[in-house]
């Protein structure tokens, strides 16, 4: 089922690809560095949209998260509507799609559509990213292949980190609706080049009868349902919530039920067996846990910003910048290296970096600001910039072209998905860990202290001086000062901590890394 037609195609012992090829691979860049874009794009911008929305703070998450469900359930079902509707037919249609259904965002007046527009744009961006990766290991020899896997790395590890510069900036300077047009031009030059170099297939509307429906529907309910757990638990406090429960629970049969429906019939949607493969396995766990880091810093370095320093979108996307623009000069040099030294040590190296910017982050402050975060984040962009390249030519090392479609599906939603448990992981741990130290804080601030005393005299004697005479609410606007002080000083201690959760898991994708054989040169699909 998952098969690439000879449209997407290329001989492997061609020395080099022409430039033909090129233009079609840049092109499909373009399509995934935009997808991978518009996860991120709205995260600076969320308390505006909100508000030009008319919804609240608990609801507006859902912009971002229906985004995310479209990408996730639509990302395996790449492959088998590749073959039926053509390689070349399908991801144009969703490249004119992602954009129209981008534009149609900045029109909605309420949550409800903006939350089906935004699936429906997750769903057509979500193409264009396995599509890209499979254009690379099907288009380009095997010689070529670390360049272009250097390219998509660009996507997946730039794309993230500057989307909310360029969301703040749009937000701040021209309005919220403007980040939903500029994937206009981009996706109509993307449009143009693929028209243009793709080669025309046959449509193949039978094998629609040969359709692993029963995985098709089984995997869209079941990974809704877990995203929808994974976005909303925290919120509503996880199992004891009703709601939580019973998404849970249809999360769990859906899911379980697809496992055992792939691993059964004869034409799988989803080709597990790939599982089989050692370096296969360990590059999709690597890349969960990649993911988990990526989104997952990206999430909270942003909310710390806001939350704690009361940055708004413009200067939240300045200070994510330098873990973006790093890396445009550092990707490029990674084939090189790939080419000279064994990729796993160059992963290693790279994860290693990305946990080290985390743990250098676990001791903020309440003066830790945009400043402060300068050399953390040009360290992380050092990290990352040698992560994903090394990663994904493990992963794909001794993937057949046959079943380059299937591996590019699997690799691309497990990341995706990485990055959702990511970010509700972290935003869970921050709630608990919040609780904890403002607990432990409590216990010590207390009246029988005589410096928490001198503090609230000193506070009370400042309120009289500013203008408040009653010396009753004096002490009161002095506690309730305090009770500030403690909190926040709470929640900058439990973002330390979630910076030390996301260390902790790269060293352990780190490691993970030197389990995997040694690919040979040249890398990717068909490299044996």
């Amino acid at each position: 089922m998952s098969t690439i037609t000879a449209t997407a195609a290329v001989p492997q012992q061609a020395a080099r690809a022409s430039a033909r090829e090129w233009i079609a691979v840049l092109a499909g860049m373009i399509g995934a560095f935009m997808a991978i874009l518009n996860i991120q794009i709205t995260n600076a911008s969320l308390l505006d949209i909100e508000g030009g929305i008319g919804t609240g703070v608990d609801n507006g998450a859902w912009i971002s998260t229906s985004y995310l469900i479209g990408e996730i359930v639509v990302i395996p079902l790449t492959a088998f509507f590749s073959n039926v509707f053509s390689f070349r037919r399908y991801i144009l249609a969703n490249s004119i799609l992602f954009p129209l259904f981008s534009i149609a965002c900045s029109f909605a007046h309420d949550l409800g559509t903006m939350i089906v527009l935004r699936g429906l744009q997750g769903f057509a961006g979500g193409v264009l990213i396995p599509m890209a990766f499979t254009m690379i290991l099907t288009k380009l020899p095997k010689v070529q292949q670390p360049t272009g896997l250097a390219i998509f790395a660009l996507s997946v590890t730039v794309a993230p980190a500057i989307g909310p510069t360029i969301g703040g900036y749009l937000t701040e300077n021209y309005g919220w609706q403007t980040i939903f047009f500029i994937n206009a031009l981009p996706s109509a030059v993307m449009a143009i080049a693929l028209a243009s170099t793709l080669e025309k297939g046959p449509l193949r509307l039978n094998l629609l009868k040969q359709g692993d429906w029963a995985g098709i529907v089984t995997m869209a309910i079941g990974l809704s349902a877990l995203q929808t757990v994974l976005e909303e638990g925290n919120k509503d406090d996880w199992f004891s919530s009703p709601f939580i429960l019973k998404l849970s629970a249809i999360a769990f049969v859906s899911l379980s039920a697809f496992i055992w429906i792939e691993l059964t019939v004869q034409n799988p949607l989803v080709k597990l067996r790939l599982f089989k493969q050692r370096n296969f396995s360990v590059g999709v766990i690597v890349n969960v846990l990649v993911g988990f880091a990526l989104f997952g810093s990206v999430y909270i370095l942003p909310q710390y910003l806001g939350q704690v320093q009361k940055y708004n979108a413009e200067q939240i996307g300045n200070v994510l910048a330098w873990t973006g623009l790093p890396q445009l000069i550092l990707i490029p040099l990674v084939p090189i290296m790939m080419r000279r030294f064994d990729v796993r040590y160059i992963g290693f190296l790279g994860i290693a970096i990305f946990a080290i910017s985390c743990f250098m982050n676990v001791t903020l402050s309440a003066d830790t600001a945009g400043d402060q975060f300068w050399i953390p984040n040009i360290v992380r962009a050092i990290g990352q910039a040698m992560v994903i390249t090394p990663i994904t030519a493990i992963t794909t090392g001794g993937i057949a072209p046959a079943d380059a479609a299937a591996a590019s599906g699997l690799t691309n939603m497990l990341r995706n998905l990485g990055g959702a448990v990511g970010t509700a992981t972290l935003g869970t741990v921050l709630t608990k860990r919040e609780q904890f130290h403002s607990n432990i804080i409590g216990q010590s601030v207390t009246l029988a202290r005589d410096e928490v005393r001198d503090r609230l005299t000193q506070t009370t004697n400042y309120f009289l001086s500013h203008g408040v005479s009653d010396h009753a609410l004096a002490v009161e606007k002095a506690t309730v000062a305090l009770g500030s002080i403690i909190k926040r000083q709470a929640l900058i201690m439990g973002f330390s901590d979630t910076f030390a959760v996301i260390g902790i898991l790269l060293a352990a994708a780190a490691i993970a890394t030197l389990f995997a054989r040694k690919p040979q040169p040249g890398g990717g699909a068909g490299a044996h």
